[in-house]
């Protein structure tokens, strides 16, 4: 009998010879601005944790209290036991915060686009999608059936010729855009991708995963940074970055809201967010609404960091936000210069081929508001150090 997942074998071993095989690092310490990453302790220069509120006493506060009033899990799906108060709580501070009609949670961003997107658009529809668009939104495009077109990355003009070249061939669109990409760390031009869309009838989603807590007025995100409040239908986000916790939530428009409670399938079909997490979520939100401190923080670091960086020789992209790419080119080499960082303390993972386009490989750099004056000057003279063992780095 012969093997039948044999190439499975194959596969895995032309991505290890190819340099494309990913090694998982495993964490044994919370969260923060240092790690114990396989033993090792180093400088955290990895994770999505932008304010630093993924280990905060306010938060786990919050959980263990939640906790020992409701338990750990909801028992249920959202639309037959498993709507808790806590919720409802979440949903109504998440609207306010982003100052929409309604909101609506999920288990993550990532359901949360698998839901809003199908819900809204079907087979006889059309999606335009920016060209860079996370794979959650590729992934929810597939599952609604509808055409998919996508336009050149953050160009309005070519985003413009796509609706007229499609024009009449669809009964409803949906133009979807990362608001803050997550590999370059550049912006979207949401204020006139969402001018084209109005004067062609196009319903505006935006994917704001990065965008919360980060961009906009104390973390509010991307819509509020254009100040287009009223004029986005969608929004979505996740609770799994710089809220520090896990979930998605999807804001906007109220009738968008109810529908997703009628049809969007995560949350009819996969149990509730569990009690912790949504109320370390609602601690979240009370530290964001109190003070700008932690966003604040963030930026001053990320200017400091990546004018640094740029001072030192090294090529940072196109980031607006303090995702800090740096560029490398080749996987082969953003590999070893991922390994020689965490040999000398630093830990920050090497990203190349399919998460980013061939020749284009990088070590991302995520800033935190956890980093203090010293970690990211430690940070800066490791990157240099390898980037001259590395030849990098020239003179």
């Amino acid at each position: 009998m012969t093997d039948k997942l044999s190439w499975i074998d194959d596969e895995l071993k032309t991505l290890k010879d190819t340099g494309f095989y990913n090694s998982i690092r495993t964490l044994d310490s919370p969260q923060g601005a240092w790690l114990v990453v396989d033993g090792k302790k180093v400088l955290n220069f990895c994770s999505n944790n932008y304010l630093g509120l993924a280990n905060h006493p306010r938060l786990v506060q919050a959980a263990t209290e939640a906790m020992q009033k409701y338990g750990v899990g909801p028992g249920a799906v959202r639309s037959i036991a498993g709507t808790m108060s806590l919720h409802l709580q979440l949903e109504k501070r998440m609207a306010a915060f982003k100052k929409v009609e309604a909101a609506i949670t999920f288990q993550s961003g990532f359901s949360a686009n698998g839901a809003t997107i199908p819900a809204l658009v079907g087979k006889e529809d059309v999606i335009f999608s920016d060209a860079l668009n996370h794979a959650s939104i590729i992934d929810g495009s597939r599952l609604s059936g509808a055409k998919i077109i996508r336009f050149a990355h953050a160009d309005p003009v070519d985003f413009e010729k796509q609706i007229q070249a499609a024009a009449g061939t669809y009964r409803r669109a949906l133009m979807i855009s990362d608001g803050v990409f997550s590999m370059d760390g550049d912006l979207a031009p949401l204020d006139k991708l969402v001018e084209i869309a109005e004067r062609y009838d196009v319903m505006t989603m935006v994917d704001d995963a990065h965008g919360e807590g980060v961009v906009g007025e104390g973390g509010r995100g991307i819509v509020d940074h254009f100040h287009l409040h009223g004029r986005v239908d969608v929004e979505v986000g996740t609770f799994s970055k710089a809220f520090g916790v896990v979930g998605g939530v999807v804001a906007g428009n109220a009738r968008i809201i109810e529908w997703l409670r009628q049809r969007g399938r995560p949350f009819l079909f996969s149990s509730a967010v569990t009690v912790p997490d949504t109320a370390a979520c609602l601690a979240a939100v009370d530290l964001l609404e109190e003070s700008t401190e932690l966003v604040d923080r963030l930026w001053a670091n990320a200017r400091y960091f990546q004018a640094e960086m740029r001072r030192l020789g090294f090529d940072t992209g196109a980031t607006q936000t303090p995702i800090t790419p740096v560029m490398l080119g080749e996987v082969q080499l953003a590999r070893e210069f991922s390994r020689r960082l965490f040999d000398e303390g630093l830990f920050a993972m090497a990203l190349g081929f399919p998460t980013v386009p061939q020749g284009m490989a990088r070590i991302r750099v995520m800033l935190s508001a956890a980093h203090s004056q010293s970690d990211l000057d430690q940070a800066l003279g490791i990157f240099h150090k390898v980037g001259k063992d590395l030849g990098v780095l020239r003179g």
